[in-house]
């Protein structure tokens, strides 16, 4: 969606408050022998305290509040009372939702507890590269440049990139155009960022893998040469100069 009136402003302000007041509490609630799917509920709960609704399960009928991946899962990990957070995992909690007709989307990566696996330089690395490409989105940017941008940071830091999972454009839908924005360069894509433009901007940076695919359980993503993925995004309204973060209130990802 394009921001034309302080009303669409206001409402998707709330919406990315929620998102991200609900992903900011999950990942202070995780604990090491809680199973994904207590995390998920009281995630749900907090949705629900905000007036929000499960994106996720409204537009797909995704089995969960959010989507908790852990250690080798890229994204779309499902919730469950099998799968045990342990001390040392890799998780990433992705949150969108929509409320009163908004939708924004939020998400982070981070260890749980000690770094017993040695996943921190993979989750600053995505989160660092994730900053340095919003803070060069502006109007009239091409799309392209940031997905190049994205893609040499990561090799820079020793990574590499999901080519085929992307940030996309978000407000009143969860998926808007545009809807690819990669992070490796698209040469044949010609769109440029647009003023007041709104977007979910997202890293995938990976130890091995360059690809995602799909599990039998038809949600979950893990990559094609197996390693680990660290992903970090955040909602944000495209300006003339820097962009309005709508989901860096409060932030607590290191």
């Amino acid at each position: 969606m394009s921001i034309t009136s302080q009303a669409e402003l206001r409402g998707i302000r709330k919406v990315s408050e929620a998102v991200a007041t609900t992903l900011r509490k999950m990942r202070a609630h995780a604990q090491p022998g809680m199973s994904t799917q207590e995390l998920d509920e009281y995630g749900g709960r907090v949705l629900k305290a905000m007036g929000a609704k499960s994106a996720p399960q409204v537009c797909y009928g995704f089995p969960g509040w959010t989507c908790i991946s852990v250690n080798h899962e890229i994204a779309h990990g499902i919730p469950s009372p099998h799968k045990v957070l342990q001390e040392g995992d890799l998780v990433n909690i992705d949150v969108s939702a929509v409320l009163n007709g908004f939708w924004a989307d939020n998400g982070g990566s981070f260890v749980l507890g000690p770094d017993k696996y040695h996943y921190k330089p993979l989750v600053k690395a995505s989160r660092q590269i994730l900053y340095k490409a919003i803070h060069q989105i502006r109007g009239g940017v091409k799309i392209a440049a940031i997905g190049k941008l994205m893609e040499t940071e990561a090799k820079k830091a020793g990574f590499k990139v999901i080519k085929n999972l992307a940030g996309h454009g978000v407000g009143r839908s969860l998926h808007e155009e545009p809807l690819e924005i990669l992070n490796c360069y698209d040469p044949h894509n010609r769109k440029r960022f647009k003023k007041n433009m709104v977007v979910a901007v997202e890293t995938f940076i990976a130890t091995d893998s360059t690809f995602a695919r799909e599990e039998k359980d038809g949600w979950t993503l893990v990559g094609n040469r197996g390693g680990f993925v660290a992903q970090h995004e955040h909602t944000i309204i495209v300006t003339d100069g820097k962009p309005v973060i709508l989901t860096a209130s409060n932030e607590i990802w290191h």
